[in-house]
């Protein structure tokens, strides 16, 4: 049985994106988030490692597949690091959305954007004067700063009570405030996944190309997929679904359990193509 005679429920568009993947494997792109789909997700950020099981299965995938990718809000080196990335022949790492890029152990990366830094300095007293409970705290991505709920004693209240306040400061100061898992993050506004995604597609003129995530940050990506297929470019859209983001799974075209999901479709996958 085929990896497309399994009993997948998968859009007619997805099936015809993996279809297309596994037809044109050479001319392929797979691009992963990293948190909470390569990742479990976890309290703090700095302990987040890849799911051991799928450093393996990517190193399988990154011989007939041309373009293997990871797209994170992270810094590249802590996706490299977390990710055990060094170890896969090949992969592209997009950090910052897009803005830093890791190739061949080379990082290449501009500047911070001069309202990242007026943020930074505006945020810990912002998060004062809105009463931002214990635990809420701010990471520093040098590009973007997040700033985390997951601590508190009510996360969800938390984001709630600084929403109002994170995104005006954003407003004033050109950025976006883009929400996540029990997070939000200021960065510039045209910085995205989606941005990112299509421009590796152009660079590499991928054939196809598949994407999984797990955010709310991930739909950007997920939109260029169905931008590209709009273009005549097949893709699929893959959530690692979780409780905390309903709505990245409506809008994927096939949902997996979690990371250890993606692992099980991508070592799919690199068994179709060896067989």
């Amino acid at each position: 049985m085929t990896l497309l005679d399994r009993d997948l429920d998968i859009t007619p568009a997805g099936r015809a994106g993996l279809a297309a993947l596994l037809d044109q494997p050479g001319q392929a792109l797979i691009g992963l988030d990293f948190d909470g789909t390569m990742a479990p997700i976890v309290a703090e950020p700095r302990d987040a490692r890849i799911l051991p099981a799928l450093v393996p299965v990517l190193a399988r995938l990154a011989g007939p597949i041309g373009t293997l990718a990871v797209i994170t809000g992270r810094p590249v080196r802590e996706a490299v690091t977390f990710g055990a990335l060094t170890e896969v022949p090949g992969i592209v790492v997009l950090g910052h959305y897009g803005a830093e890029r890791w190739a061949d152990g080379q990082i290449t990366a501009p500047d911070a954007a001069p309202s990242v830094q007026r943020a930074r300095q505006a945020l810990p007293g912002l998060l004062r004067a809105a009463g931002a409970p214990d635990g809420t705290w701010i990471e520093d991505k040098q590009h973007a700063l997040a700033v985390h709920t997951r601590r508190t004693a009510d996360p969800q209240a938390a984001l709630e009570l600084i929403r109002g306040p994170l995104t005006a400061l954003a407003a004033e100061l050109d950025l976006a405030a883009e929400p996540g898992r029990l997070v939000i993050e200021l960065r510039p506004g045209r910085i995205d996944k989606g941005a990112a995604l299509v421009g590796l597609v152009r660079a590499t003129s991928a054939s196809s190309a598949v994407y999984c995530g797990d955010d709310l940050g991930d739909l950007a990506a997920f939109a260029a997929v169905r931008t590209l297929r709009g273009e005549g470019i097949p893709g699929c859209t893959v959530a690692s679904g979780s409780q905390e983001s309903p709505a990245v799974a409506a809008a994927a075209d096939l949902v997996v359990a979690g990371p250890a999901g993606i692992a099980r479709l991508l070592g799919q996958i690199a068994d179709a193509l060896d067989g």
